[in-house]
C-alpha cells in the first residue's frame, strides 16, 4: 500500500510518499487553510501515486478528526471533509503523535516536540496516548509551550531556553515515569546540551509514523479516544534505534 504522509506545521507543510526518495514541502503560516493545504499538496504531488493518506495535524484530534482550529494557521480545519477532497481514505492524528509513533521502539516512551509550539505524546507498550502538556501552566504566568516553543526560544535565547528544556524534561520524567524520552521538532537540534535520559529524534520520524498508521499488525494497539484506527502494537525498529533506547533506560 502506497501512503502519502503530510506533516502540517506552523511554518511548513512537509510530505512524502511510499517508494519515493526524499520529501517535499510548502510554506504555511497564518493564511494556510485546510482547503489551501489540500489544493497545494494535490498540485505538488501530481507525479506521485498513492492509495491512502496520513495527516499529522497541529492540534488535538478525536475520533480521527481535528476538534480545535490551529492557533498558528487559518481557520477551516475542523469539520473539513479530507477524504472527499483527497479522494482517498485519510487517517489524521496529532502531529506530535505521528512523530512519536515513528520514533517509538518499545516500553514506555515520552515524546516532546520542540517546534512552533510544544507537542507531547506518551506511548505505553504500544498504546499511543496524545497529550496536551504544552498548555499547562509553567512559571511566571506562562505555559510550558510559551517557554519551550519558538516564542520562548526567541525571548529567552538559546542558553536559557536549553536550561528550561532540561528543567521541563525532569518535571515530566518525574510525573510520567517514562523509560526514555525522545525530543523531536525543528528546534531540538538547537539544544546546548541534551537532557539526561533523552535523545534527539530523527528528521524522518514524522514520515515513518505516518507510514506506520497504515501498517497491519497481528498485535494492534490503539490511540486512546480514537475509533476505527488500528495501530501497530510492537513496532519493528532498527537494531540501532533499539540499542539507543535501551542504553537510555539503563
Amino acid at each position: 500500500m502506497k501512503t502519502l504522509v503530510i506533516d502540517v506545521g506552523g511554518t511548513h507543510i512537509k510530505f512524502a510518499v511510499t517508494g519515493e526518495a526524499g520529501s517535499r514541502q510548502l510554506a504555511s503560516g497564518p493564511g494556510m487553510s485546510a482547503v489551501g493545504m489540500v489544493s497545494q499538496v494535490l498540485a505538488a504531488t501530481r507525479d506521485w501515486q498513492y492509495e491512502v493518506v496520513s495527516i499529522g495535524y497541529p492540534g488535538p484530534v478525536r475520533h480521527g478528526q481535528p476538534i480545535r482550529e490551529p492557533w498558528n494557521l487559518a481557520e477551516g480545519w475542523v469539520g473539513f471533509d479530507y477524504e472527499q477532497r483527497f479522494g482517498r481514505p485519510v487517517r489524521i492524528v496529532n502531529d506530535a503523535a505521528m512523530q512519536a509513533l515513528g520514533s517509538y521502539v518499545e516500553g514506555r516512551m515520552l515524546f516532546l516536540g520542540l517546534g512552533t509550539g510544544l507537542g507531547s505524546t506518551l506511548i505505553v507498550d504500544g498504546t499511543l496516548v496524545p497529550l496536551e502538556l504544552g498548555h499547562l501552566p509553567y512559571r511566571g504566568g506562562r505555559s510550558y509551550e510559551d517557554c519551550l516553543g519558538v516564542h520562548g526560544l526567541k525571548r529567552l535565547g538559546p542558553k536559557k531556553w536549553s536550561r528550561a528544556v532540561r528543567d521541563v524534561v525532569e518535571r515530566f520524567r518525574a510525573a510520567l515515569q517514562p523509560d526514555y524520552i525522545v525530543l523531536g521538532g525543528g528546534n531540538a537540534a538547537r539544544l546546548r546540551r541534551i537532557p539526561d535520559g533523552a535523545r534527539i529524534g530523527d528528521n524522518n520520524d514524522a514520515f515513518r509514523g505516518g507510514f506506520r498508521l497504515w501498517e497491519s499488525s497481528a498485535q494492534s494497539a490503539h490511540v486512546l479516544g480514537a475509533q476505527h484506527q488500528p495501530f501497530p502494537g510492537r513496532v519493528r525498529s532498527s537494531t540501532a534505534a533499539r540499542r539507543a533506547a535501551l542504553a537510555i533506560r539503563t
